[in-house]
């Protein structure tokens, strides 16, 4: 009885072996050209995450952060804070096909760091945010 209930727990967890999913590739092709102008390396998904949760520029009485539009649970939709149009999980676990355009990935960075702390994010910032989308 012991053997059996050793044995099966380590049969599931082989049978059921569940490694992250790779980086797709337009956030490896980002990523390179960043870490020619960042000052740290490797990218960070814990700096991502501090970033994340920095406080960026008041807006209508309001301190606005990334958490502001898409939440702290980032496999759930999101809600913008201004037109209330839903947003969906910014996770990679949760929404595979978020990462996978370069064009995309450039727009709604620059936008929404400009947004959220009026000014464009160095190379340094871009690629930890992503490091740690891509990690949820």
């Amino acid at each position: 009885m012991v053997r059996q209930t050793i044995i099966l727990p380590v049969l599931l967890a082989t049978a059921f072996n569940v490694t992250a999913a790779p980086k797709p590739e337009a956030v490896t092709t980002l990523q390179a050209q960043w870490a020619q102008s960042a000052t740290q390396q490797p990218f960070s998904a814990k700096r991502g995450a501090e970033l994340w949760r920095k406080d960026g520029i008041v807006q209508k009485g309001n301190v606005v952060r990334c958490t502001t539009c898409h939440g702290e649970d980032l496999s759930q939709q999101g809600k913008h804070a201004r037109s209330g149009k839903v947003i969906e999980p910014m996770a990679f676990s949760a929404n595979p096909d978020r990462f996978t355009q370069i064009k995309k990935i450039k727009k709604w960075l620059k936008r929404n760091c400009k947004w959220t702390w009026g000014r464009e994010c160095t190379a340094q910032e871009k690629g930890d945010l992503i490091e740690y989308l891509v990690s949820q």
